[in-house]
């Protein structure tokens, strides 16, 4: 309890720095001030001087949020579209975030135009995730491997997947049992979800972690635990708030509870409030 109320007052702390956080610009006088001295003043000054200050209307999150709507809608892919993904990030959108942000746009704003803004989101986040993960790569014992995008929207926080290949197999050779190893970073977990059809297996090779079934209590885990997840049960497994966790990730097929049913069933997310009273028995 007492963590929770730390981290309480730390983020309004933090809220309240970003809220007073004065945006300063020059690229309208570096770029333009000999040549359109008037344009250069209303950038700088008035634009982000001004309107981009007024953060006790708007949030910088908000404001970033906002503009690079207005600059995807209108297919604007130059240095101004990667300038503002980048004070996007900074402002605190995150990977997960800027994805489904894009995915969203691309059904208002057009397809061709969300697939130029995730070229170049794709790098500007990508090199936010290599400086986290580089420190932590030596203690890892398998891969950290990508972004884990295509699930990202399940996630809360960020996840990294790495498929795992037997050597002695050719590239046209399928394994009987396919692996991959999943990262998850400091407080990310996945969704409540449910398998169908198959046992999934956890081994857990790295860092801390929880494994939780619905009505149970959540079990911690630690490099070498394995758990063995049964068909049809709603359950979540995820990193523990202040370390990375690894597992590797394996499944066995078994009879299906509920034929013609998904392979996996994704449910609502695990509660910040869930979880955090998770944190407090660490």
């Amino acid at each position: 309890m007492k963590r929770l109320k730390v981290f309480i007052i730390l983020t309004s702390i933090a809220l309240s720095i970003m809220a007073q956080q004065k945006i300063t610009q020059t690229a309208g006088r570096d770029k333009l001030g000999d040549f359109a001295p008037e344009f250069a003043h209303l950038n700088d000054d008035i634009l982000f001087g001004e309107v981009w200050n007024r953060n006790d209307l708007l949030s910088l999150r908000d404001r970033s949020l906002v503009t690079l709507t207005s600059l995807i809608s209108q297919g604007i892919t130059d240095s101004s579209l990667s300038y503002h993904l980048k004070e996007a990030k900074k402002n605190g959108i995150t990977r997960s975030e800027i994805a489904e942000i894009i995915t969203h746009m691309a059904f208002y704003a057009g397809w061709p135009k969300a697939w130029a803004a995730f070229n170049q989101a794709k790098e500007i986040w990508a090199e936010e995730g290599e400086k986290r993960c580089e420190p932590h790569r030596s203690e890892m014992s398998f891969p950290i491997g990508k972004p884990n995008t295509a699930y990202a929207k399940y996630f809360t926080g960020n996840s990294h997947l790495a498929p795992l290949t037997p050597k002695n197999l050719s590239e046209n050779e399928k394994t009987v049992l396919p692996m991959s190893n999943v990262t998850f970073e400091p407080g990310c977990r996945n969704n409540w979800h449910i398998h169908h059809g198959a046992r999934q297996i956890l081994i857990c090779v790295a860092g801390k972690g929880w494994y939780q079934e619905w009505g149970k209590p959540a079990i911690e885990l630690k490099a070498g635990d394995i758990i063995d997840i049964p068909e049809g049960v709603k359950h979540w497994h995820g990193a523990q708030k202040d370390s990375w966790f690894q597992h590797i990730a394996t499944h066995v097929e078994v009879e299906n509870s509920q034929p013609g049913s998904e392979a996996n069933e994704w449910l609502e997310p695990v509660s910040d409030e869930e979880y955090n009273k998770l944190a407090d028995k660490e």
